[in-house]
This record gives structure tokens, C-alpha cells and sequence, in this order.
């Protein structure tokens, strides 16, 4: 092994791809053989909520959402707030969590948090959505 793993986001499979949740999710872990960050591009199309209205947390895990391109709508909590690139996004253990991108523009976020742990919970209907954030759910 190099020490080092180079992978490019879109060399990595998209398991929505196919289906009518908008966007992308490519989880980058597995491909770069990390050990102790996962990492996760989201693309998120112009007028869609990605989570189509749901949310979720994380008992023990802490994340960051790198805001790489354009602005998206984050919900913290009770907290919303648009998040304009460049940005980061700290959410603790037990904070619920959502994001949808309600401008004209696509967005990229990079998800980053500790590898390996499954402790997400599924929130239904966190939110309404908007409706700008236009989609099938």
C-alpha cells in the first residue's frame, strides 16, 4: 500500500442513480480504503429536496458538510439557514438534519464524519417541503 488513495467522485457509483430521488450520492470510503473518515459528494439539482422532506441523526457521530458549490437551504435542529459556498456545517451527536437546495443553481456538499459507525435515524416528514423544492416522493 502507497500510504495514499486518489478517487474522483464521479468514478464512484451513485446508489440513487435510477430513481426519483434528485441528485447524487457517491460515498467515497470504501474506494479510498479509509479507515477513520467517510466521505460522501452530494449533488443536489437546482429546485429539489434531496431527503424529500424527511431528516435524520446520529447518536454518537459528529458531522461536517463542506458547502463546495452554490447555496443550500440546511436545517439544524429548528435552525434554517441558506448556506452560500464556501462553508462549513458542524452538526453534533443527536442534532436532527436536513438540506434541500431551493435556488436556481446546483449544489455540492461534501459530507465528512467518522467511518465505519451506522447509528443514522431516519426522521419522516422533518420539514415541509418547499415549494420550490419540486420532485416525486
Amino acid at each position: 500500500m502507497p500510504g495514499f488513495a486518489i478517487v474522483r467522485a464521479d468514478d464512484v457509483a451513485d446508489p440513487y442513480e435510477g430513481t426519483d430521488v434528485p441528485g447524487e450520492f457517491r460515498c467515497l470510503t470504501d474506494a479510498l480504503d479509509a479507515e477513520q473518515l467517510a466521505v460522501t459528494l452530494i449533488r443536489v439539482p437546482p429546485h429539489s429536496d434531496f431527503e424529500q422532506g424527511t431528516g435524520h441523526t446520529h447518536a454518537e457521530v459528529e458531522e461536517l458538510y463542506l458547502v463546495a458549490k452554490g447555496t443550500i437551504t440546511f436545517r439544524c435542529g429548528d435552525h434554517v439557514e441558506k448556506v452560500t459556498a464556501p462553508a462549513v456545517v458542524r452538526v453534533s451527536p443527536g442534532t436532527a438534519r436536513s438540506h434541500r437546495n431551493e435556488g436556481d443553481d446546483p449544489v455540492e456538499i461534501w459530507a465528512v464524519s467518522v467511518a465505519g459507525h451506522r447509528d443514522a435515524t431516519k426522521i419522516d416528514d422533518f420539514w415541509e417541503a418547499s415549494p420550490e423544492a419540486r420532485q416525486r416522493r
